[in-house]
């Protein structure tokens, strides 16, 4: 089975990556054991970067900041997710996770040595205004400096980074009645440390925010 036809096969299902102790499991590119996974899965059978895997060499904009983030150059523990501003089902809890990741780091003054890099898929509509728009309602903290929503230039280059290199499907549905449309994508947030290797990846529509704290921590203080 390759990875895109094991892509689509997993759809948005029960998480993939969990909380382990420390020691890298013999990797020394990361921090935290292997995961335990479901049917001893290997992180090369998964569609999407996992546990040990370098993330792919992409550079996206910033339209907040006007910057330009090359992903494997963050050099911080962060978070990234896949989303769109639109989406009324998944996305807003994918984003809350991460939020309340953030507050905690605020909270214990870590705030500048862990960032969160959600990643769009519909660059059509999620330009700066939307972005503004997503941070004030889901109570997010741009001052806190360690946020930036990522788009790619257009359609073509976020099926590109998104799907062919990120590994992370979606699709777009057809436009209701108003115009608007939807999209099908699967659910996932993955924890990757300051040299662009994924530590854990967290695959569902609710990920667990104590473990996302548990799992920067135990990385934080590796």
């Amino acid at each position: 089975m390759n990875r895109r036809t094991y892509l689509r096969t997993v759809g948005t299902g029960a998480a993939i990556g969990l909380a382990g102790c420390l020691g890298g499991g013999g990797n020394p590119n990361v921090s935290l054991s292997k995961p335990d996974r479901e049917n001893d899965v290997t992180s090369e059978q998964l569609p999407y970067p996992a546990w040990g895997q370098q993330v792919p060499d992409v550079t996206l904009r910033d339209p907040l900041s006007g910057t330009d983030v090359a992903v494997r150059d963050i050099d911080v523990p962060h978070f990234h997710t896949f989303f769109f501003t639109n989406c009324m089902t998944v996305c807003p809890v994918l984003i809350s996770a991460l939020r309340e990741v953030q507050i905690h780091s605020v909270s214990e003054g870590y705030a500048d040595k862990v960032g969160f890099y959600p990643i769009t898929f519909d660059p059509a509509r999620d330009d700066a205004a939307a972005f503004r728009k997503e941070a004030d309602e889901m109570n997010v903290d741009m001052d806190a400096g360690n946020w930036h929503f990522l788009r790619a230039e257009d359609e073509a280059e976020t099926k590109s980074v998104v799907e062919e290199q990120f590994g992370v499907f979606f699709e777009q549905n057809e436009p209701m009645e108003d115009g608007n449309y939807m999209f099908t994508h699967l659910g996932l947030v993955m924890l990757v440390n300051g040299d662009g290797y994924v530590e854990r990846t967290y695959r569902g529509n609710e990920p667990d925010e104590q473990t996302l704290i548990d799992d920067l921590t135990a990385l934080r203080e590796a």
